[in-house]
């Protein structure tokens, strides 16, 4: 009896027990965080439960709780930080490949831009895409900028591309060289042949002839050449005939000592030719033209009329008494006293009897006229201001002998005249009011010649 009430005993026990544990289970409430860690914590905690309440998680969780725990487990979290990793490479790579894609389309593009840019300016360096011989006239202002200087040639078609040109003129440091003028041009020519010919001043179209005749002083040059339009005024022009500027050029302006003496040095030296000049010029330019010009007539054995053989004055003169400047001098006064080509040997002769005669013969200063005023051509050509007042240093009344420098400026003839004089006894000369000469060879015969032109 005692057994079997044990046993009903044991019975009812373990019904109790079960029940307990079926509630347990039913109450159970599984909290999952998302946090990382506390699902790694919490997932712990659930591994040290006994066996029997994972059965019973195991009997009685749906399949969401399951799978949220899962998620929440600690390798899932690793698995998916490892797939995200891979999934950003991936983009990452992508990324990078159209990148790249960009790049090199951009740089492809530029490039070709570029490419294109270059050869439109290359081109037009070469005159390769401007039409084939066709002349334009072009007009450079008066002191003109490079801007003026693109502007015409642009404006001509003579170039196409105003960047290239200054770009090419810069590197080859021609930007400052031009000047105004008149200029005939291809439109096909390359910058550097365009740069060459306007630096050119023998390619000006804008000529101006004027002609120097012969026993033209410096200032009546000056006024002449500001009448043809070649020059402004006639400041900058007298200001350097009276200069050093030209000493190192021309060694027979330096060969000149007593240029302090002088009212211009160079007078005597600017040759009467007729020379090419152009509007509003430079007069540096102007003078060296005519010191040119001078020194090739001078230097340069040359044919001469009267004479077989050509002549080379230089070499002519050293068998003279005489210095270059001297003769110079002689042919100044030749040419401004002579009546034509004949008078010239035969005052030259007087000239040279008058210098070597001493004063017991008379004659103490050689007495001409056209010393009296100079450097103006007479007494009316002197500023009113100091014309009653005015005495020249070059007044042969004054003092014996050759004056400082030249009154003018002498051709061929009055030069070859004054190293071959005729072979007289004459000392004074004068003409009728028809240029007719007379001359003498005492002061009783030259009375009497002045009495018959009167």
């Amino acid at each position: 009896m005692e057994i079997i009430m044990a046993s009903n005993n044991n019975s009812s026990e373990e019904k109790r027990i079960n029940e307990l544990r079926k509630k347990k289970v039913q109450n159970f409430h599984l909290d999952i965080d998302q946090d990382d860690l506390a699902v790694g914590e919490r997932y712990r905690e659930l591994e040290h439960i006994g066996d029997e309440y994972r059965e019973d998680i195991n009997s009685y969780s749906d399949d969401d709780v399951r799978e949220k725990a899962r998620r929440n487990s600690l390798n899932y979290l690793r698995d998916e930080k490892r797939r995200r990793k891979k999934q950003q490479k991936y983009i990452d790579r992508q990324n990078k490949r159209r990148f790249r894609i960009i790049w090199w389309v951009s740089v492809t593009l530029v490039g070709a831009m570029i490419a294109a840019f270059l050869l439109v300016g290359i081109n037009d360096m070469m005159g390769l895409n401007r039409p084939e011989e066709n002349k334009v006239t072009v007009s450079i202002p008066e002191n003109p900028s490079f801007d003026d200087v693109t502007t015409a040639l642009k404006k001509k078609g003579v170039i196409r591309e105003e960047f290239f040109f200054g770009l090419y003129a810069t590197l080859t440091k021609n930007r400052d060289d031009f000047t105004q003028g008149t200029y005939e041009m291809k439109t096909n020519m390359d910058y550097e042949a365009i740069i060459n010919y306007l630096q050119s001043m023998q390619n000006r179209t804008d000529t101006i002839k004027v002609t120097i005749t012969e026993g033209m002083n410096v200032r009546e040059i000056a006024k002449l050449l500001v009448k043809k339009d070649v020059l402004p005024d006639t400041k900058e022009f007298l200001k350097l005939c009276n200069s050093d500027y030209f000493d190192a050029d021309y060694s027979f302006i330096k060969s000149i000592k007593n240029d302090k003496k002088r009212y211009y040095k160079l007078e005597g030296y600017l040759f009467p030719d007729t020379y090419e000049c152009y509007h509003n010029e430079d007069p540096k330019l102007t003078i060296t033209r005519m010191l040119n010009d001078f020194e090739t007539r001078i230097y340069t054995d040359q044919n001469v009329e009267g004479y077989s053989k050509a002549q080379n004055i230089r070499k002519l003169v050293k068998n003279t008494k005489y210095s270059f400047n001297e003769t110079l001098i002689l042919a100044s006064i030749i040419q401004a006293e002579a009546a034509n080509s004949d008078d010239m040997y035969y005052i030259s002769s007087i000239l040279h009897n008058r210098l070597e005669y001493d004063a017991s013969y008379g004659v103490k200063q050689l007495g001409l006229d056209s010393t009296k005023y100079y450097p103006y051509r007479s007494k009316k050509a002197v500023p009113a201001s100091k014309r009653k007042t005015f005495k020249s240093r070059y007044n042969t009344y004054s003092f014996q002998g050759l004056p400082p420098g030249p009154i003018c400026n002498p051709g061929m003839e009055a030069i070859l005249a004054a190293i071959y004089p005729n072979d007289t006894d004459y000392l004074y000369f004068c003409h009728d009011k028809n240029g007719k000469p007379y001359y003498a060879s005492n002061l009783w015969q030259q009375n009497y010649n002045l009495s018959i032109i009167e």
